[in-house]
C-alpha cells in the first residue's frame, strides 16, 4: 500500500504547527508505511512549507497544496456569492472563521481568480509539486433545500438556461411539490440517481456540468504550470447533491480522494450528509437506506475503482470524541476493503497530527498480497 498523508495547518497567516513538528510526526509515519504525497495547507506561512519541501523532496515524497476552491476562500477577496433558485444567497452553517463551509458561485470567474491569485501570491515559490483542490461543489443540505438548489445566481441561471434547465421551472417545481421534488426513481449505489421529476433530474444534471467545467478550468490552470492536481469529491453515493459527477471530473485530474468516511459526523460524513437528506426532505420516496459496514464502503469502492486517474480512497485517521469516533479496527476494516477491491492506494485524513497511534500501527499492519473480494467469494 502506498498513502497520502494530510495535515491541516489552519487558516490564518501563521500555522498552526511548527515545520519541525511536522517534519517529525512525518518522519515517524514514513518509517513504518510507503507515502507517496503530503497534503498540507491552507496556512499562509511561506517558511513552513519551503522547509517542509526541502525534507519531502529529498525522500521522494510530493507536496501539494491544499486549496480550497468555491468556498470562503483564503484569501480575503470578495467573491460573487452563491444564489438559491429562491432568490436568496446561499448562507453557511454557523461555525468557526476556518471552517465556515459558506460556499459561493461556482461559475464566476472572479471566484476562479481568487484562487489562482491566492496560489501566486503565497504558494507558488514554497515548492508544492502540486495543488489539492477541496471544496469543489455546491453546499449541501447542511444549509437546508437552499443549499442544494443551487447555485441560480445570474451567471449559473445563464448556464442553466444553455443546458436546457429553466430555473423558473425548477423553482415552482419544488415549491408545488415540496419533499416530493426529490422523489427517487432510482438510486444506485454510485450516486448517478434518477428523480421522478424530470424537471428536477435535469437541474442535478446540468448543475454537474456547471461545477465539471469549473473545476476543468481550474485543473487546467495549474497543470499547465506542470503541477499535479489533485480533487477533493462527497463519496459517489451522494455526490450528485453537491454537483459532483465522478465521470466528468476525474478527466481534469491526476488522482481523486473520494471522502469514504463512514465515522465522520460533520460535513463529508456519509452518514451525516444522508441524514441531512432525511432531515431537510423528509417525504421524499427513496429505498436507500445506507448502512455504515464493511460491504457499502466496498459498494463505493467499486464505484471509483476504474475511473481514469489514480484514486486514493480517502478515510478518516483522526479522532474526535464527539465527531470522528474512529478506532484501530475501523482503520484496519477500511484498509482491508481497499485492498480486496484491488487497490494499493489510500488517503489518510484528514490531519495526520491529530492521529492516534493506534491508528498508525493499524495502517503499518497492513502487509500480503492484494486480494478480489470477488475471487474469494467465487472459491
Amino acid at each position: 500500500m502506498k498513502y497520502i498523508l494530510q495535515i491541516y495547518t489552519g487558516f490564518s497567516d501563521t500555522s498552526c504547527y511548527r515545520a519541525e513538528e511536522m517534519i517529525d510526526r512525518i518522519r515517524t509515519i514514513t518509517s513504518r508505511i510507503r507515502v507517496d504525497k503530503i497534503i498540507i495547507g491552507w496556512s499562509r506561512e511561506a517558511s513552513v512549507y519551503r522547509k517542509l519541501a526541502t525534507f519531502l523532496h529529498e525522500r521522494g515524497i510530493q507536496m501539494l497544496l491544499w486549496l480550497p476552491a468555491f468556498s470562503e476562500g483564503i484569501e480575503g477577496f470578495r467573491p460573487d456569492q452563491a444564489m438559491d433558485v429562491f432568490g436568496k444567497p446561499v448562507i453557511g452553517p454557523e461555525s468557526t472563521e476556518d471552517q465556515s463551509f459558506h460556499f459561493v458561485c461556482p461559475s464566476s470567474g472572479h471566484n476562479a481568480r481568487i484562487v489562482t491569485d491566492t496560489f501566486e501570491k503565497h504558494f507558488s515559490d514554497c515548492g508544492f509539486d502540486g495543488v489539492f483542490l477541496d471544496r469543489i461543489r455546491s453546499q449541501s443540505f447542511e444549509t437546508g433545500i437552499s443549499g442544494v438548489l443551487s447555485c441560480a445566481c445570474k451567471r449559473c441561471r445563464k448556464s442553466f438556461s444553455e443546458k436546457g434547465v429553466n430555473i423558473d421551472e425548477v423553482r415552482n417545481l419544488y415549491e408545488e411539490q415540496g419533499d416530493a421534488f426529490f422523489d427517487m426513481a432510482s438510486w444506485p449505489m454510485n450516486g448517478e440517481f434518477v428523480l421522478e421529476k424530470l424537471s428536477a433530474q435535469r437541474f442535478f444534471e446540468a448543475k454537474e456540468k456547471i461545477i465539471a467545467e469549473a473545476v476543468i478550468g481550474l485543473a487546467g490552470y495549474f497543470r499547465s504550470k506542470g503541477l499535479i492536481v489533485g480533487l477533493d469529491l462527497f463519496a459517489p453515493v451522494i455526490s450528485r447533491f453537491v454537483g459532483q459527477n465522478y465521470l466528468l471530473i476525474a478527466k481534469a485530474a491526476d488522482f481523486i480522494k473520494p471522502m469514504l468516511y463512514r465515522k465522520t459526523e460533520a460535513p463529508a460524513g456519509i452518514g451525516y450528509e444522508y441524514a441531512l437528506f432525511e432531515k431537510y426532505a423528509p417525504g421524499a420516496r427513496s429505498e436507500l437506506k445506507p448502512v455504515m459496514d464493511k460491504d457499502f464502503l466496498y459498494s463505493q469502492l467499486q464505484a471509483v475503482k476504474d475511473l481514469p486517474c489514480e484514486q486514493y480512497p480517502g478515510i478518516e485517521i483522526n479522532y474526535d470524541k464527539d465527531l470522528v469516533k474512529t478506532d484501530a479496527e475501523y482503520i484496519r476494516e477500511s484498509l482491508a476493503a481497499i485492498r480486496e477491491c484491488g487497490l494499493d492506494r489510500a488517503a489518510m485524513c484528514w490531519d495526520i497530527m491529530q492521529a492516534p497511534e493506534a491508528h498508525i500501527e493499524a495502517a503499518a499492519a497492513i502487509r500480503g498480497e492484494r486480494h478480489c473480494r470477488t475471487a474469494q467469494k467465487d472459491g
